[in-house]
């Protein structure tokens, strides 16, 4: 049976060091590359035999953690793992409540990568919850974010990349009133009355990452 791994990050040195780990782990599966984000969620449409998507999130394209929750929406049933030079108080903690299943600084061992990849292979996480997880106000926000489809994430991006409604439906192909349609329905579950109020909801979910 195949399968297709998707390494998705923007520095070929690292995917092709990813691309060895894989290699050791499943040497059976496919590799699928990504240098944007934009190229993740094509190839994470598109590859039909999809098991394991290896990301980092800062990507061209990508804003906090939108990454993790564009190709969670567009497939929940392939496990994500994390493999970034992200820092925060909480990373891990925010990057699973968006989908990820397993979360790894680009500076760990070869060894103990290659483990996460066995275990979300395995259907196991590799970033057990945090006993020190606090409850924060912005969670239910967050959760709201992680509940938008793949097409109003797209649409959600691109205005915080500040395109135009013309120039988003260009972009993804679809008429304007699709996209003012999707943009109502982002408005209506991030619970704000216009498209600046949501484009700073969703930019405050990644401002404390320090890459």
């Amino acid at each position: 049976m195949s399968r297709s791994i998707l390494i998705a990050d923007d520095h070929p040195l690292f995917r092709q060091a990813l691309a060895l780990a894989v290699g050791q782990v499943a040497p059976d599966a496919t590799i699928v590359e990504a240098g944007t984000l934009v190229a993740a969620s094509t190839a994470v449409a598109t590859t039909t035999d999809l098991c394991l998507i290896l990301l980092d999130l800062k990507m061209p394209g990508a804003v906090g953690f939108s990454g993790i929750a564009l190709l969670h929406a567009e497939r929940p049933e392939v496990p994500i793992l994390v493999v970034s030079s992200a820092e925060g108080d909480n990373a891990a903690d925010e990057a699973r409540i968006f989908g990820a299943r397993g979360f790894l600084r680009k500076d760990a061992d070869l060894s103990v990568i290659e483990n996460a990849i066995a275990k979300a292979l395995d259907g196991t996480s590799s970033m057990p919850r945090s006993s020190a997880q606090v409850q924060s106000d912005l969670d239910p926000i967050r959760e709201s974010v992680a509940g938008l489809t793949p097409m109003q994430l797209k649409v959600l991006l691109a205005v915080l990349d500040g395109q135009l409604n013309k120039q988003i439906a260009h972009s993804l192909g679809v008429s304007e009133a699709t996209v003012k349609a999707h943009m109502t329905a982002v408005m209506r579950k991030l619970d704000v009355t216009n498209r600046t109020q949501a484009a700073l909801v969703a930019r405050s979910l990644g401002l404390h990452l320090r890459h």
